[in-house]
C-alpha cells in the first residue's frame, strides 16, 4: 500500500529534494546518492524522477519510514 500524500510530502521536504539512497552495492554506499529530484516527477523515469520507498516493512506509514530515492536507485535491487 502506498504512503499517504502528506507523508510523502514531509519525507520529500526532509530529503531536501535529493535522493537518500545509501544501499549496499550502490557506488555511493557510504554517503547518500544525492541526485536532485523534482516534486512533479514522482514515479517517472529520467532526470529528476523519484519514488518513495519503505525503509522498514514492519514500521508504519510515517515520514521517518519513507525514503525518497531517485529512479536509478529505485530500479536497482535492494
Amino acid at each position: 500500500m502506498p504512503f499517504a500524500d502528506d507523508v510523502v510530502k514531509q519525507a520529500f521536504e526532509r530529503a531536501g529534494g535529493q535522493c537518500q539512497c545509501r544501499r549496499q552495492g550502490h557506488p555511493h554506499f557510504y554517503i547518500p546518492c544525492g541526485k536532485p529530484l523534482t516534486w512533479d516527477k514522482r514515479g517517472k523515469p529520467g532526470w529528476g524522477g523519484w519514488d518513495a520507498r519503505r525503509r522498514d516493512t514492519m514500521t508504519g506509514d510515517t515520514p521517518d519510514n519513507c525514503e525518497i530515492v531517485c529512479m536509478s536507485c529505485a530500479d536497482k535491487s535492494f
